[in-house]
């Protein structure tokens, strides 16, 4: 008798230095087992995610929405030793950053408080976590940056929760970060 292994093609993974969730499309011919790291290409960037298992819909409204997540959000390869040792390398830089970056937001005049930062796995985008609401501060942080040259920089607002999640909306307007566009 021949058994045949289904592979999923959709995992929830965690992800990021203030962790997230979200469902991630899976390509790969092997099913992943809880705990595995990942290279996915998140809202975030190119980040090391770990699996927490496969993504199931309790309805097919939820189906859906785990296909059109999953559709953004997609596990590239398993992660190697490089990866994980990349991923060491940033955490310092950013240990050693954080100190410039609060005092960034100080020079600027901003009502934030910075209480972490990560890189992206490919160094194309600085996410900077602020104990503060959604809102024009982000907003400004985020413009400031840019016009420093300081690259792409992704403010997200963290409140003793969890992350601070833009309010759905049926159409967006603006750049999607702050909500001030409502």
């Amino acid at each position: 008798m021949i058994t045949t292994t289904i592979v999923p093609t959709h995992y929830l993974i965690r992800y990021g230095a203030i962790p997230e969730i979200l469902a991630a499309g899976w390509a790969g011919s092997v099913p992943l087992e809880r705990g595995t790291s990942v290279v996915a290409n998140t809202p975030r960037g190119l980040q090391i995610a770990h699996v927490l298992g496969p993504a199931r819909a309790a309805t097919s409204q939820n189906a859906a929405e785990t296909e059109a997540l999953s559709d953004q959000t997609e596990i590239q390869r398993l992660a190697d030793s490089q990866d994980l040792t990349q991923v060491t390398e940033l955490r310092e830089l950013a240990g050693t950053e954080f100190p410039l970056w609060q005092q960034r937001i100080v020079d600027w005049s901003l009502q934030l408080q910075l209480i972490d930062l990560e890189w992206s796995l490919d160094r194309a985008r600085l996410t900077l976590y602020v104990l503060n609401d959604r809102g024009p501060e982000c907003t400004r942080l985020a413009l400031l940056a840019a016009a420093g040259g300081l690259g792409t920089i992704d403010v997200q607002p963290v409140s003793s929760t969890g992350l601070t999640l833009p309010e759905p909306r049926a159409k967006k307007s603006g750049c999607g970060s702050c909500g001030c566009h409502e």
